[in-house]
């Protein structure tokens, strides 16, 4: 039989069940968009850590109060390790370091904001105007923070957007005072609306200088420190550096934790990457259990077609011939079921995305290649089976079952 032929005889033995092929070509495709949707979300939600780490800035060291590190206790330690809290004395030592650009302290605390009767709750940030261009923020309106003594700072605030929307509405804010917890600053500029980041909401921010931000929150402490390194290269020096400066300041101890921003995506891409893997070869079980389906159609089929297998046979076709009807029938109902899956995944991959406007869900190119392989090769797996089965009738029995 031609191989034109052959695919021709096994389509018209496919439609020839509507029901039956439907079933089986819909829970090949389930399996197939599962695994589509799965890894969309899995890959989405690493490119969408990966966006929001990048958006803190470049070339980024960050020091954390604390040491992060695992041991044995000691009572020799519980008395002689006392972690210091960090200190603009501490930041302002960090810009000694030549692999050093920038540095940024960071003080950070809730309060309220009141003027014109209107009065709202808002999260505080006390820095420097370094802060602006290692963090890559942008102004709507205004300036940012005045550059001067890090120990006074100016009277002087700066508002996310949303601030200034629920504060002044059409109203404008620059030059405006406020009262933000028991002092009173000056409006001198507006950030620019960029939404819900890491852990913090840039449009509901506040911005003032730290050593006025510490007077309000009555703490000399920082939540933690911005150090931009010269370069990339210079990044891992630069921790080096900004360790050994920190350990010197606290007589010797190293209780603070310096990552760098390139060790944090790394550990998240891994972290990531292997959720991504995990949830698609769940979402893979179910293409085994639709290619149980597929064996056991394949199985009634033969026991259906018992006559008309005898009927080729008695023409002529061999056990060859007949191994690859069934298979070549498999083969095309797995085919459609990866194709009809491989559309409506990507179809719930653009509704997560109209939902979720941010959020990136694009299946990754190897996780809907895996898929349609694998909806293939199990198709033709479990149809194997069968079409031996099929090749194995005697043509005298099976015609004698008409």
């Amino acid at each position: 039989m031609r191989s034109p032929d052959l695919i021709r005889f096994a389509r018209m033995a496919a439609s020839g069940n509507p029901l039956r092929a439907s079933l089986l070509v819909l829970a090949m495709a389930i399996g197939v968009a599962a695994v589509v949707v799965l890894t969309a979300l899995g890959d989405g939600a690493r490119r969408y850590v990966m966006s929001e780490f990048s958006a803190l800035g470049s070339n980024l060291v960050i020091v954390l109060p604390g040491r992060s590190q695992t041991g044995g206790f000691s009572p020799g330690n519980a008395i002689t390790n006392t972690p210091r809290d960090l200190t603009i004395d501490d930041a302002q030592a960090l810009e000694r370091a030549s692999t050093v650009n920038r540095v940024a302290p960071a003080a950070v605390g809730t309060s309220e904001i009141s003027v014109g009767g209107k009065l709202r709750e808002v999260m505080v940030l006390g820095t420097t105007a370094q802060y602006q261009p290692i963090r890559n923020l942008t102004l709507a309106q205004g300036r940012f923070l005045s550059q001067g003594d890090w120990r006074r700072g100016a009277q002087e605030a700066v508002i996310g957007a949303k601030v200034r929307e629920e504060m002044f509405g059409a109203a404008p804010s620059l030059g405006q005072l406020v009262r933000i917890g028991d002092r009173r600053f000056r409006i001198v500029g507006v950030l620019g609306s960029t939404g819900q980041g890491l852990g913090m909401n840039t449009d509901e921010l506040v911005i003032v200088p730290v050593a006025l931000a510490q007077a309000m929150f009555n703490s000399n402490t920082l939540f933690r420190i911005l150090v931009e390194a010269q370069s990339r290269e210079a990044l891992e020096a630069a921790k080096v550096q900004v360790a050994d400066i920190i350990k010197l300041r606290h007589e010797g101890e190293q209780d603070v934790t310096v990552i760098t921003q390139d060790a944090v995506l790394a550990t998240f891409d891994r972290l990531l990457s292997t959720l991504t893997l995990g949830v698609a070869g769940i979402a893979a079980i179910s293409l085994a259990v639709a290619g149980i389906l597929v064996m056991n159609v394949m199985l009634v089929s033969v026991t259906q077609r018992t006559a008309e297998i005898g009927l080729l046979k008695a023409l002529g076709a061999t056990g060859g011939t007949i191994r690859w009807v069934f298979l070549t029938e498999a083969t095309m109902l797995s085919l459609a079921g990866a194709v009809v899956g491989f559309g409506l995944g990507h179809l719930g991959a653009a509704i997560i995305r109209q939902l979720y406007p941010t959020f990136p869900a694009f299946p990754p190119d190897w996780a809907v290649m895996a898929g349609l392989g694998t909806a293939l090769v199990t198709g033709i797996l479990f149809g194997v089976l069968p079409a031996r089965r099929a090749a194995a009738l005697d043509p005298v029995q099976a015609l004698s079952k008409r």
